[in-house]
């Protein structure tokens, strides 16, 4: 009876063709690692935010006088609702985590490189949508720091020439942060994670098939096959995988679990204490930070004054500048970097410090959808990669994570060194920068080691 069903739904719908395609024919490197548990276990995740929000909805008042007391009743009064609510809290922190290890095993292993340059720019697309949702449910409890959190966020856009003002109005829907702010919020909080997300995951894994996995050899497995046609280095991604992968989710829902039932706030890492008290429009609280997986990019933000950008940015981009100009050996070319240069040493000179750190808060993350052409190299892996490159993605890693670090402290404390957080922020965002700004030379001067034949374990 389940032949001939599976033979009716076949004739109707190619149900055992997808199936064979993206699972049991489909072949992966054998050699998969530690790093490539990240990608299933985000759409774990993806899938326990959706479930999740669903709950959560039925219960939420999109109202500035309701939704904070909407919050509160399904904590104390709806059955389970404490349980749904810090599931959904606890999987947004643990949402960009998995997609910033994720991301770390792209910069390992150079998945980022050819053939693949079209499946880093749509992963990249996936992590800007997920920010946006991140920052459109950040309001959504009416909280004292969600409010005034977005109050700040929107104010940034106001420092965009000409369309900024125009452009923050339209976001609120109001003069300030209102009933329409949170509607709207809302419903694009709700749109987001429920038919973007998926639709963009789908094209992802998509183009990942079509293409195949990078492995941490950096070698392309379609390149070796045996007389039947399929990959002398390559396994079949069901059985092998997905046991393993049921492994690596194990492992993440006792990690998961634990911060759910024992310290759902973490600290206020995760939930702050502000957000326990409702939004109040004549108090602010005494640190207006984001969550803790904005705050390397709020950092960045706060890093460019006045003197950074006559003492730290200015020089840098001269010498980037020079650099990129002594590179290019046409003359055309050459010229336009070079117009392109003095317009950003002119720029620093005449515009002001905010909307500087706008631009620069938006670099930071426009940079990471220009790997696959900043990227140099001959080889993919780190395994094969010389000193040059290995040391840049140290100190690219350690600065991103002081950076978020720093992001939640105030500015003007004094740290490290007697020196103020202030100025280690912006060595740090210029340690950040330097590794992308700085990949074309020393990805192509780096000593790298020949790449094996075969893969490796």
């Amino acid at each position: 009876m389940l032949t001939n069903l599976l033979a009716w739904i076949d004739e109707r719908f190619p149900l055992t063709k997808v199936w064979n395609e993206h699972l049991a024919e489909y072949y992966t490197p054998k050699n998969f690692n530690f790093w490539y548990f990240f990608g299933s276990l985000a759409m774990l995740v993806l899938v326990i935010q959706i479930l999740s929000g669903l709950f959560l909805a039925m219960h939420y008042k999109p109202d500035t006088g309701l939704a904070f007391a909407s919050v509160e009743y399904i904590m104390r009064d709806v059955e389970w609702g404490w349980l749904i609510r810090y599931m959904h809290s606890t999987g947004s922190s643990a949402f960009f985590i998995v997609v910033y290890l994720h991301m770390f095993r792209g910069l390992l292993y150079g998945s980022y490189r050819g053939p693949r340059e079209l499946i880093w720019l749509i992963g990249m697309v996936i992590f800007v949508a997920l920010m946006a949702t991140a920052f459109l449910g950040y309001l959504l409890p009416w909280g004292n720091m969600s409010y005034w959190g977005a109050q700040v966020i929107i104010s940034l856009f106001d420092a965009i020439p000409f369309v900024g003002p125009s452009l923050a109005e339209w976001l609120r829907g109001d003069f300030v942060v209102s009933d329409a702010t949170l509607n709207r919020f809302f419903a694009l909080h709700f749109f987001i994670p429920v038919i973007i997300l998926p639709a963009l995951v789908f094209v992802h894994i998509v183009a990942l098939h079509k293409v195949g996995s990078s492995n941490p050899d950096g070698i392309e497995i379609k390149k070796k096959k045996g007389p039947d046609g399929k990959p002398l280095d390559g396994i079949p991604f069901h059985p092998y995988f997905t046991v393993k992968d049921i492994a690596g989710v194990a492992v993440f829902l006792m990690f998961f679990s634990a911060v759910l039932f024992f310290a759902p706030e973490l600290g206020g890492w995760f939930l702050e204490p502000d957000n326990f008290v409702p939004a109040n429009i004549l108090q602010t609280p005494t640190e207006i930070v984001p969550l803790w997986y904005f705050t390397p990019f709020y950092s960045i933000l706060r890093a460019v004054t006045t003197d950074m950008m006559r003492f730290g940015l200015l020089p840098f981009m001269a010498v980037v500048g020079g650099l990129a100009i002594y590179s290019v050996r046409d003359m055309m070319m050459r010229a336009v970097v070079a117009g392109a240069t003095a317009a950003i040493l002119l720029g620093l000179f005449m515009m002001e410090a905010k909307i500087w750190g706008v631009i620069m808060m938006g670099l930071s993350i426009v940079l990471f959808f220009l790997l696959p052409w900043l990227d140099r190299s001959p080889v993919k892996s780190i395994r094969y990669r010389g000193w040059m490159y290995k040391t840049a993605l140290t100190l690219f890693s350690v600065s991103f994570v002081i950076l978020g670090y720093l992001g939640t402290k105030s500015p003007e404390a004094i740290s490290l060194f007697l020196m103020k957080n202030v100025y280690w922020v912006q060595i740090f965002t210029i340690v950040y920068f330097a590794f992308f700004l700085f990949m074309p030379w020393y990805t192509t001067l780096d000593k790298t080691k020949p790449v094996p034949e075969r893969v490796t374990p």
